[in-house]
């Protein structure tokens, strides 16, 4: 699904109400309609009691018509037009005249003499600014959204929680909607995925208004999120004839004396991704552990308790390196002359990473379309520091180019990166947060290069799947108790909902 910005989503109003022989006013009234729809499902039961703010823009305008549905299916809703501008849009000014003219009270705040008492219990709806703000808010305004949040109601956003830019940073704005849940309208907006913006933006959900579907897929964007559909496009069918020779050979490199479970769970992950075969070239203090622990993989070893040599024997189709590696000494030299003379395809993570960043002329040395997946902090020792969200996007995007990488950056929406193109995965929570859950994931997406899934399919499919575990084990363990076994025991059912 691609991540639009609001001039294009301007765009697409326009066109589809000149190929669906509409008006503006039309549109607005089919997306307000979808939003009361969903509204009414969730609540026509328990009836709460409704309080709906709304601007002068066509975000108010959105507003006006759920308040009139709202009215006319029974709900005892409060209507406020925050009137920031006397410059108010055609379609918010239609909409107004249509509800006063059926007897609906609509109350005007102008300052903050004017703001409601807001029950704990109310739903209030948020309908004061839309996609296209871009500048800080002040005065009276910006001390109602202070007023609401403070309340404490639960707060439903329509299309964006007001106050947040879509496609730049907003972290210095005081005055944000802090929304519970959001409708957006037929495509996420790039706020959405950003960290600074998660107390803003809980939750989603893209409300498919039935903008004109050609006209998108015409539109060039560089940001697109990973779902279910995308991911279909990318999964390839085993053949019924096919053998352990088709799915490749995936070499794991990893493991010092007390962290060999890390390229442990690397290669079982690599095994369970579907790679045909698998090794792990560690120390010999792990040769008992990996033998015992995942009989399915074969072991080569190299020192006793750290990694040294890199001189493995086998012929692998790519090569996972990094997961509690450690950074002593030898093992750096050897890491070092390892990527200098090698030419297979590689995935990065952990100590191959940490040591890169100490010695940053060692990316010269990575393979095009080699994949690193750094979480935050690993990230931000190869590039710097960043001041916010859209700078750290900048950096990823020119960090990819610069060095023909394949960039995971692991995260709440782990975001992959080729070159200017970055797409933001929309599977996961927070029961990933456990210690080896990246070290699956390096073997995940090493199992999938092996085989033969592009670098960049085999990435976004990867964290695709690694998300997905826990959204699929959520309803039989909690998050604080899922580990990153249990990752590697749910691939299983990952696959299946992807196939």
């Amino acid at each position: 699904m691609k991540i639009l910005t609001s001039h294009q989503i301007g765009l697409a109003d326009k066109a589809t109400v000149e190929k669906q022989g509409i008006t503006s006013l039309d549109l607005m009234e089919r997306a307000a309609t979808k939003c009361f729809d969903l509204i009414n499902k969730k609540y026509k039961k328990l009836k709460p009691k409704v309080k709906l703010f709304c601007g002068v823009g066509n975000n108010g305008g959105d507003g006006l018509v759920i308040t009139r549905l709202l009215f006319e299916s029974g709900y005892d809703v409060d209507c406020f037009v925050v009137s920031f501008s006397e410059k108010k849009s055609t379609d918010f000014v239609s909409n107004f005249e249509r509800l006063t003219k059926i007897g609906i009270s609509i109350k005007t705040i102008t300052s903050e003499n004017d703001f409601p008492i807001i029950g704990k219990n109310d739903l209030v709806i948020d309908a004061i600014f839309g996609i296209g703000l871009s500048r800080m808010l002040k005065g009276f305004t910006s001390q109602l959204i202070q007023h609401i949040n403070s309340a404490n109601p639960y707060i439903l956003a329509i299309d964006i929680p007001s106050g947040v830019f879509a496609e730049k940073d907003n972290s210095q704005n005081v005055a944000v909607i802090n929304a519970n849940h959001t409708y957006t309208f037929q495509s996420p907006k790039l706020a959405f995925f950003l960290v600074n913006n998660a107390r803003f933006i809980k939750t989603w959900e893209v409300v498919d208004i039935g903008l004109d579907k050609d006209f998108i897929d015409s539109l060039n964007s560089n940001y697109s999120v990973v779902d279910l559909a995308f991911v279909k496009t990318i999964y390839k069918q085993r053949n019924k004839f096919s053998h352990k020779g088709y799915y490749g050979h995936s070499l794991l490199i990893g493991g010092c004396y007390g962290k060999i479970g890390a390229i442990s769970l690397a290669t079982k992950a690599a095994l369970k991704s579907g790679s045909g075969l698998v090794t792990a070239y560690i120390p010999k203090c792990g040769y008992e552990i990996v033998q015992i622990t995942i009989p399915e993989a074969m072991t080569e070893v190299d020192a006793e308790n750290q990694l040294e040599y890199f001189n493995y024997k086998t012929n692998p189709s790519v090569i996972g390196i990094g997961p509690g590696m450690g950074t002593l000494e030898k093992t750096v030299a050897g890491f070092s002359k390892f990527l200098k003379e090698n030419k297979l395809p590689l995935v990065l993570d952990a100590d191959a990473l940490n040591i890169i960043s100490r010695q940053k002329k060692l990316l010269d040395f990575l393979p095009n379309d080699a994949i690193i997946t750094p979480h935050p902090k690993e990230f931000e020792r190869l590039v710097g520091i960043w001041k916010n969200d859209y700078e750290k996007l900048e950096l990823l995007k020119s960090f990819s180019s610069k060095y023909n990488l394949i960039v995971v950056l692991k995260g709440a929406h782990t975001i992959v990166a080729r070159g200017d193109e970055l797409y933001f995965n929309s599977t996961g929570n927070s029961g990933l947060a456990s210690g080896g859950s990246g070290d699956v994931l390096l073997g995940i997406i090493t199992g999938l290069v092996a085989q033969k899934y592009s670098p960049l399919n085999a990435a976004l499919l990867g964290v695709y799947l690694h998300g997905l575990t826990s959204d699929l084990s959520i309803n039989k363990t909690s998050m604080e108790s899922f580990t990153a076994s249990d990752i590697i025991d749910s691939l299983g059912a990952a696959f299946l909902e992807v196939c």
